[in-house]
């Protein structure tokens, strides 16, 4: 008798086991992504270019129901931006979020919106890059990629261990100017100076040992790459509007799915509207947080000011000459950004 109900209790467990396993389901499976775009950054992880990207990244996995992803790479991990367009171009990079630098490396027409002093504020910006992007659009998809948004760096300042009040200050700077930027060479050129010229990323390294005591950045930037940690004072005038985009090479993109291309535009553009306005308030703050921290504020005189505004003019005609980019987007541009409300 006890080994009977012995044996109902074995094939009891057994039914009851066998019914659970029946009516517990599986686990789901892991979804397999069916594109990866590695992209790269040189903006530190943390900034508001980073964070911006990870929302980005977020939101096209949810709309694509994890079948799109990002694979990021930030604060110069994949190297300088000439390196991160190399790369692009070879296929062991897909995307990036460039400066106005990197971006001149593939169109170099895309630099006449770095002229100095070409924006007296923020609505003038907006009015040119809203009349300015289809034509952007084509030129640079005419070199094999596609812009996908555009972000914005924001108003550039000078940062030195020196003080500079007037013009003749800054002939007595040894000063940083990012490795192959025409534009910028061009401008130290007027202005007498004669520039370092270094990877962005070696920048903090040579303000450390002197080899360099002037640099130039927004106010964002200098404090994301700690630059603000190696240097004194701080200039009271933007010099220039440091733009920048968000690209993928045109071998990337065509590899998409229609239904990804749309969902994958929509996502960068829509978010780098908000990166625009986040980073525009965020130099705000952080030029009053420089402040704080000890740095002077550099008063240009009205002359120095005027000298300085008068220089930058010659710039864009000296950049014709090196066919940077046509009289006629010169032109063009130029009078957009004067005719702005």
């Amino acid at each position: 008798m006890k080994l009977k109900l012995a044996l109902l209790g074995l094939v009891g467990l057994v039914f009851v086991s066998r019914v659970s396993v029946a009516q517990t389901p599986p686990p789901a499976a892991a979804v397999v992504p069916e594109v990866t775009i590695k992209c790269a950054t040189l903006a530190p992880e943390g900034t508001t270019m980073t964070n911006s990207l990870k929302t980005m990244s977020k939101e096209l996995a949810t709309r694509t129901g994890g079948k799109v992803v990002f694979k990021m790479y930030y604060g110069g991990t994949a190297g300088d931006e000439k390196d991160v367009v190399r790369k692009m171009r070879i296929g062991q990079l897909n995307c990036g979020a460039l400066t106005g630098v990197g971006l001149g490396m593939i169109e170099p027409e895309f630099r006449v919106l770095e002229l100095p002093f070409l924006f007296k504020n923020y609505s003038a910006a907006d009015h040119v890059m809203k009349e300015m992007r289809p034509y952007f659009e084509t030129k640079i998809r005419e070199k094999g990629f596609e812009l996908l948004g555009w972000a914005e760096v924001g108003f550039v300042n000078i940062f030195s261990n020196k003080p500079i009040t007037k013009k003749a200050d800054l002939t007595g700077v040894k000063f940083w100017m990012w490795e192959g930027d025409v534009l910028a060479q061009t401008m130290f050129e007027k202005l007498g100076i004669v520039p370092i010229p270094l990877a962005l990323t070696d920048v903090l390294t040579s303000l450390q040992t002197g080899l360099i005591d002037g640099c130039y950045a927004p106010p964002l930037g200098a404090i994301a790459f700690q630059w603000h940690t190696k240097t004194k004072y701080v200039t009271d005038v933007p010099l220039v509007d440091a733009t920048g985009g968000i690209i993928v090479s045109k071998a990337t993109w065509d590899s998409l799915k229609p239904e990804y291309q749309t969902i994958l535009k929509e996502v960068i553009t829509a978010e780098s509207q908000k990166l625009i306005t986040n980073s525009r308030s965020d130099n705000v703050k952080s030029l009053e947080v420089l402040k704080g921290m000890g740095l002077t504020v550099n008063q240009l005189t009205p002359e120095a000011l005027a000298e300085l505004q008068a220089i930058s003019k010659d710039v864009g005609t000296t950049l014709v000459s090196k066919a940077l980019f046509s009289q006629a987007i010169l032109d063009k541009v130029t009078q957009l950004a004067a005719s702005a409300p």
